[in-house]
């Protein structure tokens, strides 16, 4: 049986609206037009517009524009929205309006109705709650839909993406300390190199998440100023002189965050740059754990054919065919979210150049994959501190066997007997299949106290403290 319906209008005529939904007419008719992926926006954007409708309809209220019954309406309405409610009522495609107003309209439209449901009116009558006159009182689309990304944007990074990085982090610093005393060969080009330690090597990894951290943090002041205010192009026209500082007042009070209104609204308003600069931190996060994954992974390859100097956490089976085999698959899923995030970089690249005169037109692109990065990085890298770095284990029999077996340990020696003399114990050491040691021993290049002595790992491994 085909649902019923309801007819509603809007500027260009009437729509039929399916009689159980909250949207109205302009939603309907951005629903038809944009049929691209089947992807709504995202919801961490839709509970900050929500956000943002509440904050303006307290604060018209208090400016004495808009009834204190209404008001209250739109801001219970709202609240069901930020609390995860009414999630099938926002169908509008990501790919739409660049300006994202049919999203603006969508929220319009389904707090309005909301309103007039809870306060016994027709849903669809735009009485007494009306979606533009009472729910978009003082904004336009093009000053609150950047703002919603800004917003959202500060409120994942706050919630999830530092807190899964930190996470990470931590795990990364306390097998650095745990794996301190381990002398290991070190690799440059993919071939052997002078000894380390496996400590001083995920010092390294836990350094490059801080600066990461660091980067997302340092872009925060940028994302904190906020649009609202610009109205249409950056101008405030239809709103009150103190609508956006006390709407920005009102959010800071209620999400903590040191908000602040646009320094200039053009500027704001024209641009994304805040956003492009925070996806590019991003990226380059995505980057350091590409690289810290990817190494550890490679350690661990093995466990009998390989590297095999760490051990990696056991999560589920590997193969469908290979009895016992077991793989890096938290490492992997690490990487392939950061693939996309680069991926999702180059896409808000071309996003912040489509800023044309007083508008940036494509903000729903940048909304759906800032946040989608965001969120990405903050889950996958604490995925991979919790159940890939807090499990790892050393194999220092396997470690150890490595190193004493590295040509590179002729290294200490080149200073002492010369480069040349140096590099022809390597050859004859690689070409017998001895070791340093034991070419050098043969040899009686130096006294075997002080041969053994420079041919100490862990005096190596200290480097210039030494």
């Amino acid at each position: 049986m085909a649902e019923k319906t309801r007819t509603e209008s809007d500027s260009m005529g009437e729509m039929r609206v399916p009689e159980s939904a909250l949207y109205g007419a302009q939603t309907l008719r951005a629903a038809d037009n944009f049929p691209i992926s089947g992807q709504p926006m995202p919801w961490p954007f839709l509970k900050a517009l929500a956000l943002i409708k509440k904050g303006a309809a307290l604060v018209n209220r208090d400016l004495g524009l808009l009834d204190d019954n209404l008001a209250r309406a739109i801001a219970a309405a709202a609240d069901e929205v930020i609390e995860g409610g009414h999630q099938d009522q926002f169908p509008v495609d990501v790919f739409q309006t660049g300006s994202g107003t049919s999203s603006n309209m969508n929220m319009n439209e389904v707090l309005a109705n909301r309103a007039i449901q809870t306060l016994g009116g027709v849903v669809g009558s735009k009485t007494p709650v009306h979606p533009n006159d009472h729910v978009n009182q003082g904004q336009s689309s093009n000053d609150a839909v950047p703002t919603a990304i800004h917003v959202a944007a500060a409120l994942v990074v706050r919630d999830v993406t530092l807190p899964g990085l930190r996470e990470l982090h931590d795990a990364l610093e306390k097998k650095s300390a745990a794996f301190s005393e381990i002398v290991k060969i070190g690799r440059t080009h993919l071939q052997d190199a002078v000894p380390m330690t496996l400590g001083q090597e995920f010092g390294g990894y836990a350094r490059q998440v801080e600066l990461g951290i660091q980067r997302i943090e340092s872009c925060q002041t940028r994302l904190q100023e906020l649009a609202l205010g610009g109205t249409a192009v950056g101008t405030g026209i239809n709103a009150h002189p103190e609508f956006a500082s006390k709407v920005i007042g009102w959010m800071v009070e209620t999400t903590g965050i040191a908000f602040t209104e646009a320094t200039d609204h053009f500027e704001a308003q024209g641009a994304q740059d805040a956003c492009v600069e925070l996806s590019g931190a991003l990226k380059t996060v995505a980057v350091s754990l590409t690289k810290i994954a990817n190494d550890v992974r490679i350690l661990g390859s093995g466990p009998r054919c390989g590297i095999a100097e760490l051990i990696l956490p056991a999560t589920q089976p590997g193969s469908s065919i290979m009895p016992g085999k077991v793989n890096p698959v938290i490492a992997e899923s690490l990487v392939q979210a950061c693939a996309q995030v680069i991926g999702n970089d180059t896409a808000i690249t071309h996003g912040g150049i489509g800023g044309f005169f007083e508008l940036n037109v494509s903000m729903p692109l940048i909304a759906r994959n800032l946040l989608e990065s965001c969120e990405l990085i903050g889950r996958a890298a604490g995925n991979f501190g919790r159940r890939c770095i807090d499990g790892l284990k050393a194999d220092t029999r396997r470690i150890e066997g490595l190193i004493e077996q590295s040509l590179m340990l002729a290294t200490p020696l080149a200073p002492v007997i010369g480069y040349d003399a140096a590099a022809k114990l390597a050859k004859e050491a690689h070409e017998t299949g001895k070791t340093i040691r034991q070419v050098a021993l043969d040899k009686m290049v130096l006294p075997v106290e002080e041969l053994q002595k420079i041919l100490d790992p862990s005096r190596m491994a200290r480097g210039k403290k030494e």
